[in-house]
């Protein structure tokens, strides 16, 4: 029988680790706890890849080898295992996992994808490899709502895939922006992985959604600015869509009053309400279609108005306190010595300013009655406004400039498009932004704002008629699927954690880290390697729950901020979908592509994006601002 490369791979890469373990034990000069611990950790790897399940593969090797660190202790041994399920249950953080899981099944099967696909696909027609683009776009927000890699490169599979290899798209660019774009799931918050990251290293999650938007929000575009590239430099790759395929028919109604698609829409819907013109059309329904007009000019206002009332408004208590320092500076200048300050060496005389006997204290803090009045004057006459300032009336005809060009470029054909983006993109973009904006804002926790977006999941699958029992029940078994894996990951990850520290496997690691004499950039760097490594046999769970309680005790002797290492950990394991020969995107692909699209084909295709998350990692790294700007603004 002949066997796949790809099991040739994972067999001589698992027989690599068995060997460097046995090496390993074979060369000491001793053998220690601390290299059973460390056989311990090959073992494992072994296991996983070749096919036992993860979280019980944990426990089984952490029972065996704590019993074996214990001498022989059955009942510390057990002891262990029930203390350290007990604390992965107790662990708050770990209530918002189903509900968001949970929410983003509901969203997957709201049927909002195909929509919020060709309402994308039409809006960037006009840009160079589109149907690339907007499957990158569609990819990047659906993921976002969901967070299901698996859901969303099936479902992109499905209904974009067809489309590129129609239009003459090659087959590995189509294939690399799919899974790609797919994979964008587990680093764009809210995101699973940043929460078992969070609660594996202790890092606030709040903090690592803040930090994670902005690398997120990078990593897409650079996909994006790649496949507008190729497609200028390789029109073969990405051809243009035809002119059959970017035209959008007008409603009947819209049809009598628009004289042509390109007409702009503005003009021509207040021509058609005086009445004379408007061709037999309803004035209700005119209204209708020029309130959805309005609706960014009203947004506009609405957000100016709000900002203008937030960077003007002053409260009372920071203006009082402006106030006294202002008066005490003053004050204090003149009372002392005209702001001279005291000889060296004097020393007050302590019995000149002793209180009169019967006389009582004065308490700390107190002021006089004399000068708590004119204070309680002062305070009630403070200003709570101050003018706004130059950066918000840039912003304001920055805005005003881009609205003017939005109505001067609307057309009929475009008003469609918008259309179509609103009952699309935009219901997921209030939802995205509800769950993230309360807990970057701090308005909620992340579980609060879990329990909103699963709120806001149903509201969704209402709203597009597709909440039935049978939606509820499914999603409902699924996320406690999905919870019930990542709960027992956590409880193995715990156990298996103890043992290799009581075995002093960490030890062991830690001494032989601080003994190569690494900076703080080559210990990143050889970290970011480790894992990048670990990404080809295992998956971002169980890089997470094994590696990172090795990798976290070593950061604070190397001045690393955890939540920055963790948004390099969360670049990095962009990876483990994509590098095979366990690319469970690709796979995930292949399940639904045509029998002509071969897997070697999304390999290939994947290797380019494979590629630009490195060079992510690399700016993210230069520029540590991209990832620490927002945390440090908001939380710091």
């Amino acid at each position: 029988m002949k066997i796949r490369k790809e099991l040739w791979f994972g067999f001589s890469l698992m027989g690599l680790i068995i060997l460097g373990a046995l090496t390993m034990l074979l060369s000491a000069d001793k053998i220690t706890n601390g290299h059973i611990g460390l056989l311990m950790l090959s073992l494992v790897v072994v296991a996983i890849m070749l096919g036992f399940p993860t979280a019980f593969t944990l426990m089984g090797m952490g029972m065996i080898f704590t019993w074996i660190a214990y001498e022989e202790n059955t009942a510390k041994t057990l002891n262990l295992m029930v203390a350290s399920a007990f604390k992965v249950m107790s662990n708050d953080v770990l209530i918002s996992i189903p509900l968001f899981v949970f929410m983003g099944y509901l969203v997957e099967r709201a049927n909002l994808i195909e929509k919020l696909f060709k309402s994308l696909h039409l809006a960037l027609v006009r840009v160079p490899g589109a149907l690339a683009v907007a499957t990158l776009v569609t990819c990047a927000v659906f993921a976002t709502a969901t967070g299901i890699v698996g859901a969303v490169v099936t479902l992109m599979g499905l209904l974009a895939l067809p489309q590129m290899l129609r239009a003459g798209y090659d087959v590995k660019l189509s294939a690399g922006a799919i899974t790609a774009g797919g994979c964008l799931g587990i680093l764009i918050p809210p995101s699973v992985m940043l929460i078992v990251y969070g609660a594996t290293a202790g890092v606030s999650v709040v903090q690592l959604y803040a930090g994670a938007f902005f690398p997120g929000i990078m990593l897409a575009g650079l996909y994006i600015v790649y496949v507008i590239i190729v497609a200028k430099l390789k029109p073969s790759m990405a051809p243009p869509l035809p002119e059959a395929e970017r035209y959008i028919p007008l409603p009947p109604l819209m049809e009598k009053i628009a004289p042509s698609h390109s007409t702009r829409v503005l003009p021509a819907l207040l021509k058609a309400l005086k009445g004379h013109s408007n061709a037999g059309v309803p004035t209700r329904y005119l209204l209708k279609q020029l309130g959805v007009v309005l609706l960014p000019l009203l947004l506009f206002v609405f957000v100016a108005l709000w900002s203008y009332a937030s960077v003007t408004t002053v409260t009372v208590e920071e203006a009082t306190a402006l106030q006294t320092m202002d008066g005490s500076s003053e004050s204090s200048a003149s009372a002392d010595n005209d702001g001279l300050a005291a000889p060296p060496g004097s020393e007050p005389d302590k019995e000149r300013m002793q209180e009169p006997p019967g006389s009582e204290p004065a308490q700390a803090g107190a002021a006089p009655a004399a000068v708590q009045e004119p204070a309680a004057a002062a305070a009630a006459d403070v200003v709570t406004t101050q003018p706004a300032p130059t950066g918000y009336w840039i912003g304001v005809a920055v805005g005003a400039l881009a609205l003017v060009l939005y109505y001067a470029l609307l057309s009929f054909t475009r008003l469609e498009v918008f259309k179509m983006l609103l009952t699309s993109f935009f219901p997921l973009l209030v939802l995205i932004l509800a769950v993230l904006g309360s807990i970057v804002l701090g308005l909620a926790t992340p579980t609060e704002a879990a329990a909103v977006g699963a709120l806001g999941g149903f509201l969704l699958a209402i709203a597009y008629k597709q909440l039935t029992l049978e939606v509820v029940k499914e999603s409902v078994f699924l996320t406690a699927k999905t919870s019930a894996m990542v709960c027992w990951l956590f409880v193995g990850s715990a156990i298996f954690s103890a043992a290799f520290a009581l075995l002093g496997g960490q030890e062991l690691v830690e001494n032989w880290v601080m003994s190569m004499n690494l900076s703080k950039t080559e210990f990143l760097v050889l970290s970011q390697v480790i894992i990048f490594i670990l990404g080809w046999p295992l998956e971002w769970t169980e890089i997470i729950v094994i590696f990172m309680p090795i990798f976290i005790p070593l950061l604070d002797n190397f001045g690393v901020d955890p939540l920055f290492f963790g948004l390099l950990v969360a670049l990095n394991l962009q990876t483990a979908f994509l590098s095979p020969p366990v690319a469970m995107a690709a796979f995930y692909l292949k399940g639904v592509s045509p029998p002509h699209v071969t897997l070697n084909q999304i390999f290939a295709g994947m290797l380019p994006f494979m590629g630009i998350q490195i060079i992510a990692i690399v700016l993210l790294y230069n520029f540590p601002g991209i990832g620490l700007w927002l945390p440090e603004l908001l939380y710091k």
